[in-house]
């Protein structure tokens, strides 16, 4: 077993073309090929968890926040950062980083949230744009059904709740070869008009490698006409936060202390009051400031997140109760996330979930 089969099937669940374009996620430190004895999964990658990960003989550290966010331009030791990374390298142990490709996920962070606290009818809070795109391509008539189901078995036509989805013109198609050419149909260096289908179908752009060489292997043409364009549509299912309801609504004091007990956090800042019952519940793990809007156009009872500055709380605006219970605290279940979706595929080495607690910030 080597590191590329562990990050193949966490990038099941968390592709790395669903992180934000400021993120630095995928293997930061390590190669792709070297054989694993054992994984430590945490939130952070400190150099006490690499001294974790050695004592546990665990050559790959899978690590929610990024050790490298920022271009690094020397590593002598000097940061934190620099540290951590030298430590890994001279004891041969890789570092992968999912963070908003997990943030991003369906089934992610927010949905771990979701299940602690107990939601019901959940859904994403902010479906995200430019992950589906739509592949156009031309082929003779005879060929078009074969096409699409090669298309349709590569991951290609599925919006949503649907699949097999395309949409096909039939029209006329002009070519002549040159003396290089080996034309499928018609001549070489003769004008051929071919009665064609153009086929389009909608993807999510995870799926671009298998749709491509579907297309290649299953075209009859020598030269593959086709076009790639993304589109502004937004995935239902792919994005920041989520969405839904607790099992009995609660009163606003009783659910801050629902909120405090079941997220485990020492202190949970909030804005006023709004004298109505808690229901509808807005989650977002991490820095969730900017989905505020969001959450009320959603119409939450509550968002439940963290980082919110002192001027934040004022954009409530007796509509929403806002609560910050720590970055930390409101992330601190993703590691347990990944350690049980691991232990499901592999089993004949150690998925370790780390005993440290990286929170920098402390209460007094």
């Amino acid at each position: 077993m080597i590191i590329k089969d562990i990050t193949n099937y966490i990038e099941e669940l968390a592709p790395l073309n669903y992180a934000e374009d400021f993120d630095n996620v995928g293997l930061l430190v390590g190669r792709y090929n070297t054989k694993i004895t054992g994984v430590l999964v945490t939130l952070d990658t400190l150099e006490e968890t690499v001294d974790e990960a050695i004592s546990k003989n665990c050559n790959l550290i899978i690590s929610f926040h990024p050790i490298i966010f920022s271009g690094l331009k020397k590593l002598n030791g000097n940061s934190y950062v620099e540290r951590v990374v030298l430590k890994a390298i001279k004891n041969d142990i890789a570092i992968y980083a999912t963070h908003t490709a997990l943030d991003n996920s369906k089934n992610g962070v927010s949905a771990k949230m979701c299940e602690v606290l107990g939601l019901k009818n959940t859904r994403v809070l902010i479906p995200k744009k430019g992950i589906i795109k739509k592949l156009t391509t031309y082929v003779p008539i005879i060929n078009a059904d074969a096409l699409k189901t090669a298309l349709f078995a590569s991951g290609a036509g599925n919006i949503g709740n649907y699949d097999h989805c395309s949409f096909t013109v039939l029209g006329d198609g002009t070519f002549k070869g040159n003396e290089n050419s080996n034309p499928v149909l018609g001549k070489k260096g003769t004008l051929h008009t071919e009665r064609e289908a153009k086929i389009s179908v909608i993807y999510e752009s995870k799926n671009e490698t298998a749709i491509l060489k579907a297309l290649q292997e299953n075209h009859p043409y020598e030269e593959i006409a086709y076009e790639i364009v993304t589109t502004e549509n937004v995935h239902q299912d792919i994005g920041m936060g989520m969405i839904g309801e607790l099992q009995s609504e609660m009163d606003e004091k009783e659910f801050l202390l629902y909120l405090k007990h079941t997220m485990k956090t020492d202190c949970v800042r909030h804005s006023a009051f709004i004298n109505k019952k808690i229901k509808k519940v807005a989650v977002l793990g991490g820095s969730g400031s900017f989905a505020i809007s969001n959450a009320k156009k959603a119409g939450a009872d509550a968002y439940v997140s963290a980082d919110f500055k002192y001027h934040e709380f004022f954009t409530a605006e007796n509509t929403i109760l806002l609560a910050d219970i720590g970055h930390y605290e409101s992330e601190q279940f993703t590691k347990n996330l990944l350690v049980d979706y691991l232990t499901k595929k592999f089993s004949n080495f150690a998925v370790i979930l780390s005993e440290k607690s990286t929170n920098p910030i402390y209460y007094i």
